[in-house]
């Protein structure tokens, strides 16, 4: 690469980042001093990658110039045509060189095993990946351990090992452990293993799916029993009727996300290698079915740049598709692996999974609605071209480096297809990557249109997706006015005066019904070689029966697995306070006898203070249902009125909890000198931040509005009454909650929250 082309596509990187990018990049990604100061640029950074990732070259040409393919890979990154997944953007190029994002480790049937699992995760975890495990090869609780002529206390105590383990491991330092853990559904522990997560406090590192049999959803179709058979030799031990478990895990699923359901003997279908044995587990978001040791490196294609001339740029997709699969089968050379296992496993069989991101962005900029026909079908075009040229390429590399070892035991060889990779095709979660990218996220909808933020002299700015601030400002629409108006409701749908054309392109993700989500999901499932990470939205007023009934046309359509989301349905933390109610407390701001005086200079009275506070105080707690998910504010009371509030939410230690905590003691304080709660209420109703929820007399601005109206409820201030939580009045957008770090909005996909603005992630 010339100077002049360096220089070109720097400034060219340097143009298409985002703010929000930048920060994501600084915070996450690039290289730092021990003081925290980035030691390089996101140019140096996709150097850095691009010409280690073209080392692998060497191997199959010592004589090869890598001047062109570090051209070629850098190019495709700085464009932000193709980025690959985190682990390869933090670590190639560095000292760690753990360049993999999926990983699936085996548990048999001993303790040996299950420890050396544990182990193994441990390593892994720190490495920056996440994993997979199957528990169904454990014997249930109760069942005879000869060895101790004891008996086995089943697969999900053994999870919460694996829990605790992984929450006292960093992932290289940027990025928490991550585990996805399967069961059959004919395990005899499945209804355990389905209530598992029922408490959001447990197996918080764990996302959990079920794996589903054929055999169960016939059952399911028919209302009959079906067989429970021990993991040891698979006999048969009991029988249980399968509407039942099923029932159960809709209502689970419906009341906070989990567990998720995987369809196993669909994985099996399309598994490239069968003779090496049986998937049984995916990585910890579902789209990467593997097998035990195996390991995966994902990359995705930025279709919001694949648009010219209102049309589709097959040829620039095309490009890009080889490159990206030249580059992903280069990574699994260049890779550091944890275990040898895995390394051994990996390399021979070679698996990468190149997917797509900016999927509803491209939908825009051609004027197609996500939920409709046209888009359904452009989904299977691109789809399909995708992953016909990403064959193609790997039949390239084949002839120069060879198929991978298992080819001859693999489908492949029976298609006549000889490629250097055993699958090619995945639709990931892209999560940061498409923060960097600047496009919405894998094959999801738009998360929202605006966001209206407050800086620091109050002034409210609108924030706005670029394709539809040009569009409304080239139709003379654009106002403070309607951007707030917009944030607040979500999406277009219910906003005054914006035309039909444009509220049927610019849907959101809660536009979106569910049978439609499940039908996107489908159509990109029908040419991807393993799965599809996905979100189903529901809203905050959808029933179980909705749940089910995207279960079944999930069935019906062919998906590998679905993760649905319920708007509201899962708290970082709830505190447990109960509302107790009791007369005579004194009245707000009385100033009666026992007040203390401080004096101040010269012995002159300042504010009368409190006396100590008494060891008991009445009280009693207000929820307020915020964009944070649900806050409760306690305001306890002595004798002269209100003497201390406790406002709670969200995980111990996050932003908003921190926020809202700080926000008590001020008030408290403010108690203590008699400052009266109508002084108080004044100062905090009104406050807006870019999360507010409810519509009319109910809606909650921010947190701080929260507090300020559960103390005009109390003292009967001009507040408009308890919230009717769970009944509000309107569609909920933004009860995603917000991000933990920075107070933004937070996106849950494919088992995982996203927040945009400042690139936090959690899967589990």
């Amino acid at each position: 690469m010339t100077v002049a082309e360096l220089q070109a596509l720097s400034a060219e990187l340097d143009k298409n980042l985002s703010p929000s990018a930048n920060k994501v990049l600084e915070k996450r990604y690039l290289k730092r001093t021990e003081d925290g100061e980035p030691l390089e640029t996101a140019g140096d950074m996709l150097a850095r990658v691009a010409e280690n990732i073209a080392q692998a070259d060497l191997l199959y040409n010592p004589e090869a110039s890598l001047d062109e393919t570090v051209t070629e890979f850098y190019g495709a990154m700085a464009r932000l045509e193709f980025l690959p997944n985190s682990p390869t953007l933090m670590n190639a190029g560095r000292e760690l060189q753990q360049l993999s994002a999926c990983f699936v480790l085996p548990v048999e049937d001993s303790m040996e095993s299950i420890f050396t699992a544990i182990k193994n995760a441990a390593l892994v975890h720190q490495s920056g990946g996440g994993t997979g495990f199957s528990f169904s090869r454990l014997r249930p609780k109760n069942d005879l351990v000869r060895s101790t002529n004891g008996v086995a206390s089943g697969p999900v105590s053994f999870m919460r090992v694996f829990d605790t383990a992984t929450e006292t491991i960093k992932q290289g330092g940027t990025r928490r452990g991550a585990n996805m853990g399967i069961l059959r559904v004919d395990h005899p522990d499945i209804m355990e293993f389905v209530r598992a997560k029922e408490d959001e406090h447990i197996l918080n590192n764990f996302n959990i799916s079920v794996g589903i049999t054929e055999e169960f959803m016939a059952a399911v179709l028919t209302g009959e029993d079906y067989a429970l058979r021990n993991p040891r030799r698979r006999e048969e031990v009991g029988r249980m009727n399968a509407r039942k478990v099923f029932d159960l895990i809709v209502n689970l699923a419906w009341k906070n996300g989990e567990p998720g359901i995987v369809f196993l003997d669909r994985l099996n279908r399309d598994n490239p290698t069968p003779k090496l044995g049986e998937i049984e587990s995916t990585n910890p978001c579902g789209e990467q079915p593997l097998l035990p040791y195996e390991s995966c490196n994902l990359g995705s294609l930025n279709l919001r740049v694949m648009v010219k001339d209102g049309g589709v740029d097959w040829d620039r997709l095309r490009k890009v598709t080889w490159t990206a699969v030249h580059f992903l089968d280069n990574v699994i050379d260049m890779n550091r692996y944890p275990l040898p296992e895995i390394e051994q496993m990996t390399t021979s069989n070679r698996k990468i999974g190149l997917g797509v991101m900016g999927w509803a962005d491209m939908l825009v900029e051609l004027g197609i609605g996500y939920d409709s026909d046209d888009a359904i079908g452009l989904g299977h075009e691109i789809m399909g071209f995708v992953h016909e040229e990403a064959i193609k390429a790997s039949e390239e590399l084949a002839t120069v480096r060879g198929v991978f070892p298992n080819w001859a035991e693999s489908t492949w060889q029976a298609k006549g297809r000889r490629v250097r990779n055993a699958t090619l095709t995945t639709i990931a979660p892209t999560g940061t990557i498409s923060i960097i990218a600047g496009c919405s996220s894998g094959i999801e909808p738009i998360f929202a249109l605006a966001f209206i933020r407050n800086v620091m002299d109050n002034t409210e700015l609108a924030e706005a997706h670029p394709a539809f601030e040009q569009v409304i400002r080239e139709r003379g629409l654009h106002s403070l006015e309607l951007m707030k108006e917009v944030a607040a409701k979500g999406g277009l749908h219910d906003v005054q005066g914006i035309p039909e054309d444009l509220k049927q392109v610019f849907v959101t993700a809660h536009d979106v019904s569910p049978e439609w989500h499940i039908r996107m999901q489908a159509a990109f499932q029908d040419d991807t070689d393993n799965a599809v990470s996905k979100t189903v939205n529901f809203s905050n007023q959808a029933r179980p029966e909705d749940v089910e009934r995207v279960y079944f046309l999930a069935y019906e359509l062919g998906v590998k697995g679905v993760t649905i989301y319920r708007d509201g349905s899962r708290q970082e933390q709830v505190l447990n306070i109960g509302e107790v109610k009791r007369k005579g407390a004194g009245q707000p701001g009385d100033r009666a006898g026992g007040m203390q005086l401080e004096l101040g200079p010269q012995g002159v009275p300042l504010t009368p203070v409190r006396p100590s506070r008494s060891p008991v105080l009445r009280g009693e707690t207000r929820e307020k249902v915020t964009g944070c998910g649900s806050l409760y504010v306690t305001v306890n009371e002595d004798d002269f009125g209100p003497r201390e509030i406790f406002a709670n939410m969200g995980k111990a230690g996050g932003c908003a909890s921190a926020s809202t905590e700080a926000i008590g003691r001020l008030i408290s304080l403010a108690f203590r000198y008699g400052v009266p709660p109508d002084k108080i209420v004044k100062q905090l109703k009104g406050i807006r931040c870019h999360v507010p929820l409810g519509f009319g007399p109910y809606q909650i601005l921010s947190c701080p509005d929260a507090i300020g109206k559960a103390l005009a409820d109390k003292y009967d201030l001009g507040g408009n009454g308890d919230q009717p939580v769970g009944q509000l009045e309107m569609p909920i957008a933004y009860a995603q909650g917000a991000c933990p770090d920075c107070g933004g909005a937070i996106e849950h996909e494919g088992g995982c929250m996203v927040c945009r603005s400042c690139g936090y992630s959690k899967c589990a």
